[in-house]
């Protein structure tokens, strides 16, 4: 009778959360739910509108409101609520936005903490690079003197070690609008540029420039696409530019190539400044009746989890809305031989985008859930047969030489950059596998098309995994938090592939699983994990991470134990919306709380759990 009552509560709970996402599609057949990021997009997107006198003061104040309402009690403020003692990054950001906001000045009582935080803590040169880049572009921090003239790195040959494709796709496109300025050190100011010269550590005019100096001789060196030319720097920028305006769809990175190109003699009323505010302005989503600027919007990524998870659950394909959702996935294949097909000029287009603007940049785990919908329609309709086929094959080709898939680009793992003496060299400036991208392309191969290792794809997929395992059992995951994401990606994905239950790399992420379980039967995890480099408790539990953990124990089990019951009866009785991160950008700077994911993954892992044992 237990079981019986379970089966129906959950046979409603999946009913009920299946209307609910449905009620929520647009009529375009997308899903929108925000990307929320922390406040650096909020903070150098409203001192851009004040450096280029934009006068819009409704927007400008609501953008300053979002950055006050994330401001903690004791003044500072923080990429996750539990980071201790705060960000000196996120503050500095924050606190230097703020001033820009005339009725709010210096002296106000709000900011004092925040000033004093930052003075004893070093001032704004302990501050992280992409931070102290910005300021540099503000005048509000000085451009190093760099020991030799960047115009000389520039002239070196591709076949030297390095050239500029071996950097992120995401790096290059951050730091090709900063070439244009620190040559000439320009910066752009207005009559709203605050006086930051208190926050100015001792001796920070003459110190502390090895970052600048081993990123701006790595960015520079070696590259046979670029040369002294400012006109190639432009070339490179105009290439990467997408329909909407914005630089790869990115708001940092449009944010920057607007200074850049500012600085360099573009009138702001010229075509490109302008569509780049405009491509801007739409990245914005209302969270409590203030204004966020969304990184990236996951519209795109959320529309294709969803239907994903609506067809896992039961909905089917013929459902009209999921097939209008399934013909905007249709229309956002690309075509284009993006920055990708440098190391891998041999295969096709065929992926997709992290959101709807991006027309040239896939990426793996976009293109794999994306082909989770089109396996469904492929079979029918040759048109998705068309996208399914060409899709699989861009995917497949983009597996790296050691077995493993990265987030954009094949083979872009140089050990030299990744071991520069930079903070999160291995996360910022270099793309290698993942195991969380490479167990969800695993599992999406195994469950979908049925590869298992009789193939060498597969089989050095595994491989590959089995190398990276922690030594307690987890997985590190690159783009959630943190190890639960990598556990529950590598797991499902070597299951899906034929790795029998009993192997000891499942046994051991097994009984890790088990060990971390909350006492309430949840999981909980906490994003300082992702900068030490070690699991760490968050101390209370969260849907996505619970479901994660959940799925993972769903794929190893034959039949349900007591702590997956535990889990799924957390599950079903938490329904209010989670307020902590759970995606990851760069570990100790940027974490995600997509808005999207406590009605995805629940739905999804119950989902899994009722179909397996009920």
């Amino acid at each position: 009778m237990r079981n019986l009552n379970v089966k129906k509560k959950i046979e409603s709970e999946i009913y009920k959360r299946c209307n609910e996402l449905l009620s929520l599609q647009e009529p375009d057949g997308t899903w929108r739910y925000c990307f929320e990021n922390s406040v650096i997009t909020d903070a150098y997107m409203l001192i851009l509108l004040r450096t280029i006198d934009y006068r819009n003061e409704r927007l400008i104040n609501r953008i300053a409101e979002r950055i006050l309402s994330k401001q903690s009690q004791d003044g500072l403020w923080r990429v996750y609520p539990d980071e201790e003692p705060g960000n000196l990054s996120a503050t500095i950001q924050a606190y230097t936005a703020l001033l820009y906001v005339k009725p709010l000045s210096h002296t106000e009582e709000t900011l004092q903490n925040a000033k004093h935080y930052i003075i004893n803590n070093g001032g704004l040169k302990n501050a992280d690079l992409l931070t102290k880049v910005f300021l540099a572009m503000n005048g509000l921090y000085h451009w190093p003197d760099l020991p030799i003239d960047p115009a000389i790195l520039f002239s070196l040959p591709l076949s030297s070690p390095i050239n500029r494709y071996d950097i992120s796709s995401y790096a290059r496109a951050h730091f090709a609008p900063v070439l244009l300025m620190i040559e000439g050190k320009k910066k752009l100011t207005s009559s709203y540029t605050p006086d930051l010269s208190e926050l100015l550590g001792k001796s920070d005019q003459g110190s502390n420039i090895e970052d600048w100096i081993n990123l701006f001789s790595v960015l520079n060196i070696r590259d046979s696409y670029m040369n002294t030319k400012k006109e190639n720097i432009l070339s490179y920028i105009q290439i990467h530019i997408e329909p909407d305006g914005t630089l790869l769809s990115y708001g940092l990175t449009t944010i920057f190539m607007v200074y850049g190109l500012l600085s360099n003699g573009f009138e702001r009323s010229s075509s490109i400044i302008q569509n780049a505010l405009s491509g801007l302005m739409k990245m914005f989503c209302e969270i409590d009746h203030t204004m966020h600027l969304q990184n990236s919007p996951s519209t795109t990524w959320d529309t294709s989890l969803i239907l994903y998870t609506l067809l896992e659950a039961g909905v089917p394909h013929t459902n009209a809305q999921l097939l209008k959702g399934a013909n905007f996935l249709l229309s956002q294949q690309q075509n284009k031989y993006g920055d990708w097909s440098v190391h891998n000029p041999d295969a096709t287009p065929g992926g997709w985008g992290f959101s709807i603007g991006n027309t040239q940049h896939p990426d793996l785990d976009d293109t794999q859930v994306a082909l989770r919908t089109m396996a469904q329609y492929s079979r029918t309709h040759s048109s998705y047969y068309s996208s399914y086929e060409k899709g699989l094959a861009w995917l497949v080709s983009m597996q790296n030489d050691d077995g493993g898939w990265a987030a954009f680009e094949k083979n872009t793992n140089r050990y030299l950059i990744g071991s520069l003496p930079i903070k999160h060299a291995k996360d910022a400036l270099i793309d290698p596998s993942t195991p969380d991208i490479t167990g969800r392309t695993l599992e999406f191969l195994g469950n979908y098309h049925g590869l298992n290792q009789e193939y060498l794809t597969i089989k050095k997929g595994v491989n590959w995994l089995r190398a990276n395992q922690e030594v307690n059992g987890s997985w590190y995951g690159r783009w959630g938090v943190c190890y639960i994401y990598g556990t529950w990606a590598a797991v499902t994905g070597l299951m899906a592939c034929g790795v029998h239950p009993r192997d000891k790399e499942i046994q051991k992420a097994k009984y890790w699983l088990l060990s971390i379980q909350n006492q309430d039967g949840g999981w909980g995890e906490s994003c300082a994990s992702d900068s030490k480099r070690t699991y760490v408790s968050l101390n209370e539990s969260t849907p996505s991470q619970t479901a994660w953990a959940l799925h993972a124990l769903t794929s190893i089990y034959d039949q349900s134990i007591p702590e997956m019951e535990e889990a799924a009866t957390w599950l079903l009785s938490k329904q209010e919306r989670a307020s902590y991160p759970t995606g990851a950008g760069l570990p100790g700077a940027f974490y995600i709380r997509y808005h999207s994911y406590d009605k995805i993954w629940p739905l999804l892992a119950l989902s899994h759990y009722y179909k397996k044992f009920y």
